[in-house]
């Protein structure tokens, strides 16, 4: 692809002359983006410094290290879904929500869940949420000789974190921060309809596949505005292929939304029978691994953050939880974003980078 691409660079040299200059920029913008697209280098990503302080099976937790000073005691665990890879939070110097919170003196670990394989298809939601997120927490804490904790979720590491949340009230969690998080199911617009039990028998799925690939994952995401996610990238490449920031972040996005990893079968069977198509966790009918959980056992100081343009997790589902809940403090915003542009972007940099950030530091012991 790479020769291909520079062949049309080298014809499009030699004969630009020939055409009018409209055209000329028509088609330099066009071998712009095919440079883009079959270029096989790949962007630099997880830029910010970290070290391995604990793993069990194929999950790792990481601590950022900084020349920065820790300001505050409350140390702070991100938590992501079981889809794609954790580093959508530090893509880029400059464009990372990691970096921020380290540079303003937070300290920040990170849970990444690894890349499951055929051996981790029975694997459910109940060991990830039971076995795995409290060990981490509680390694966290005695690694930064703190009496509490911060958690923040992204996407299903958030609703996975509401229900470990629930179930452990006796757990010193002071904070928790919740972006783009779906806890009601109950409209989920052609996700709802892709999933609808009549038509979609996810048992045959499951027993079928095992794990399910990453490519299903992003074929349904993409299915839910085919033409806008299919081609509208594309489109919005070759309209801004003269603007190389613009180039830097498409680069970006792509690998990451490339890098999908593998859900495992049993999780996968979990979350579209017992939230997609049974709603039971705002109903309060989840049962994890023999215990009801019920969302007024958190009491944390929460802050929920919605995304106006956002698709996957639409608004009303994230701001569902605010009822459910017994914190008295308890914050809910729906920002100008959308799923991953809160948290990667010119919007995500000068608004939720901020927003946390601000939230977190009234709320952390310094």
């Amino acid at each position: 692809m790479i020769i291909i691409s520079t062949l049309v660079e080298k014809s499009w040299n030699d004969f630009a002359g020939f055409f009018p200059k409209e055209t000329q920029q028509h088609i330099k913008r066009s071998v712009r983006a095919m440079q883009v697209v079959t270029t096989d280098s790949e962007p630099e990503v997880a830029p910010t410094p970290k070290e391995l302080v604990w793993t069990k099976n194929k999950t790792k937790l990481y601590r950022y290290t900084s020349d920065h000073p820790k300001k505050y005691k409350t140390p702070l665990l991100m938590i992501y879904a079981l889809i794609n890879k954790p580093y959508v939070l530090d893509l880029t110097k400059g464009g990372s929500l990691i970096e921020y919170l380290v540079n303003r003196g937070f300290d920040v670990y990170l849970l990444d869940w690894g890349t499951p394989g055929l051996e981790d298809k029975n694997m459910k939601l109940d060991d990830f949420i039971l076995d795995y997120i409290p060990r981490a927490v509680k390694k966290v804490m005695r690694t930064s000789n703190a009496a509490e904790v911060s958690i923040l979720g992204y996407c299903m590491g958030g609703t996975m974190t509401s229900i470990f949340a629930a179930l452990h009230p006796e757990l010193p969690i002071r904070n928790l921060i919740f972006m783009t998080s779906p806890f009601d199911f109950t409209n989920t617009g052609s996700y709802g309809s892709m999933l609808d039990e009549r038509y979609f028998n996810v048992d045959n799925v499951v027993d079928t596949m095992g794990n399910i690939p990453p490519e299903m994952i992003d074929f349904g995401n993409k299915m839910i505005q085919p033409i806008a996610n299919f081609y509208g990238p594309f489109v919005s490449l070759y309209e801004r292929a003269e603007n190389e920031n613009f180039i830097k972040g498409f680069s970006l996005l792509q690998k990451w939304l490339n890098d999908g990893i593998p859900f495992p079968g049993e999780s996968y069977r979990q979350w579209i029978r017992d939230f997609y198509q049974k709603n039971k966790l705002i109903k309060g009918e989840l049962v994890i691994r023999g215990q009801k959980v019920d969302l007024k056992n958190i009491t944390a100081n929460v802050l929920n953050l919605a995304g106006k343009n956002d698709i996957i997790a639409q608004p009303h589902q994230v701001e569902a939880l605010m009822n459910g809940i017994s914190s008295k403090d308890k914050i809910y915003k729906c920002l100008p974003v959308g799923h991953t542009s809160i948290t990667f972007g010119g919007k995500a940099v000068k608004i939720t980078y901020p927003t946390i950030g601000d939230w977190l530091a009234d709320r952390s012991n310094e």
